[in-house]
């Protein structure tokens, strides 16, 4: 079996420069592409340590220290919970994109009749994978920092309808909403629960007019005793807005008033 090891070297050098930039962007880490190129060096020549007999713990151990040198290398040192971070999200992506090759390498080359697999004679092209790998990890950090920004804006909320009555909802920040009732100015909450509404008290109902892109309204809302949001704390000058249609939202229940977080 022959081993090109200057091929060896240019692949390592270039799948760890995709892998350090992915984690730069993913975590904001201002660093210029000189420390990445350095990094990604330093990564390129440490697959030598697969031609010297270790055994599988030494290897182990080794392979973890040389990670954490690529990390510090490339992002610096400020303290333990920095480099441990850069080390998980290095880490992260490389299993991400392990598994993309892998699934790749799979597909192509191996053909099955039920669960027996025998290759088929085909290579994968390692330009190719050169082409695809940024490809998945730019649809990785795309959907990363979605995922990041959407669960930024969601809440645990406690309604205390009273003091020994609490209703737990899901709640997600909406910067579309800002609404006011009109009486005392307090900020509308609008939640879709069945168990909220079981406990309306008729004295503690108050209409609020509203408009939307639908059209205009009244919202039947309920005064409670206060609110707690997880994150944000206790706020007493709410009421909850009733909404007849489930939020579209997966997992949410209650829109939370964006004047809240202004405050």
């Amino acid at each position: 079996m022959k081993v090109y090891i200057d091929l060896v070297l240019f692949l390592n050098f270039a799948f760890d420069f995709i892998l350090l930039l992915t984690v730069s962007i993913i975590l904001k880490r201002n660093v210029n592409l000189k420390r990445i190129t350095l990094g990604s060096i330093i990564g390129s020549l440490t697959i030598i340590v697969l031609f010297i007999p270790f055994t599988t713990l030494s290897l182990f151990l080794l392979k973890i220290l040389l990670s954490i040198l690529i990390v510090t290398v490339t992002y610096g040192i400020k303290d333990l919970k920095f480099i441990l971070t850069n080390l998980f999200y290095f880490y992260i992506t490389s299993i991400i994109l392990g598994g993309f090759l892998y699934y790749l390498n799979i597909e192509f080359s191996y053909k099955n009749i039920g669960m027996v697999f025998y290759h088929k004679g085909m290579g994968i092209n390692y330009i190719f994978l050169l082409i695809a790998s940024p490809i998945v990890l730019y649809i990785y950090t795309k959907e990363m920092k979605k995922l990041k920004e959407y669960n930024s804006l969601n809440y645990k909320v406690d309604v205390y309808v009273t003091s020994d009555k609490v209703v737990r909802l899901n709640g997600f920040l909406d910067t579309g909403n800002t609404l006011l009732e009109p009486y005392k100015k307090r900020k509308v909450v609008v939640a879709y629960s069945k168990e909220l509404e079981s406990l309306i008290n008729e004295k503690n109902i108050i209409l609020v007019p509203f408009e939307s892109i639908n059209g205009k309204g009244l919202l039947k809302c309920i005064k409670v005793d206060k609110l707690y949001i997880e994150g944000i704390g206790i706020k007493k000058d709410v009421v909850v807005g009733l909404s007849k249609e489930k939020i579209k939202k997966n997992g949410i229940n209650c829109i939370l008033n964006y004047l809240l977080l202004e405050e």
